[in-house]
């Protein structure tokens, strides 16, 4: 199943590094947070990436057209002009690389790559987040259903630690920001079927506006309901 990526926001909230490279290329432990990402796709067999660019994204298409000089020790004879590779990289993946525009809304991104998905369900997720979802789960969910779109939910933890009061104003209980005891919110882990794309009307288009809206009053939305992180 195709992974799509999406790589093309500002990032701002994280300026002091993104004022250099995409969020996506930020690093943990050495790596871009995006090879991460894909690393844990391919884990569950899914190889064939596919990432929307946009702001910055020539950092991108430079990481993976020189991939492996990123990822290998190598030796270079200066008088031959030749490059030895000492390989340390076993990634047997397909990247496509699609310029989605700099200013490009996330529906739109997805709606412009529509020309290089197959005419089958894919994943879609963000490229500066990461997670311990069961993609092999959620995609049974996605099948077991027949919707257009299974969006992956989570419920997150409570800002502030919660005390439970007992008489005489004794603290019977701590808990240090439990999860929260409402809603679910979206984990951005999606499956999709290629003709939820025609919710989507345009570059101007936030998926997460919407066209999901649309999709849940018309019943083409499920969720898969991830516990942990």
């Amino acid at each position: 199943m195709k992974v799509v990526i999406l790589a093309g926001g500002y990032g701002t909230r994280l300026s002091e590094e993104t004022d250099l490279r995409p969020k996506p290329m930020v690093e943990i432990g050495g790596r871009p947070v995006l090879w991460h990402l894909m690393k844990y796709y391919a884990h569950f067999g899914h190889r064939d990436f596919v990432v929307c660019l946009g702001y910055k994204g020539f950092v991108v298409k430079e990481y993976f057209a020189n991939y492996r000089l990123h990822n290998s020790d190598l030796t270079i004879d200066v008088a031959s002009d030749t490059i030895e590779y000492h390989s340390r990289h076993s990634e047997d993946w397909r990247v496509t690389l699609v310029d989605t525009g700099v200013d490009t809304m996330t529906g739109g991104r997805v709606k412009r790559v529509r020309r290089f998905l197959d005419d089958a369900p894919f994943h879609l997720t963000y490229g500066d987040g990461l997670g311990a979802v069961d993609l092999d789960a959620l995609v049974a969910s996605h099948r077991s259903h027949g919707r257009l779109v299974t969006v992956t939910s989570v419920q997150p933890p409570g800002r502030f630690g919660v005390l439970e009061i007992g008489d005489g104003e004794a603290v019977i209980d701590f808990h240090e920001k439990p999860v929260a005891g409402g809603g679910w919110i979206n984990a951005g882990f999606f499956v999709m079927q290629p003709a939820a794309l025609d919710y989507v009307d345009g570059d101007d288009t936030t998926l997460e506006g919407a066209p999901l809206a649309r999709l849940a009053r018309d019943g083409e939305l499920m969720t898969y309901r991830h516990h942990g992180f």
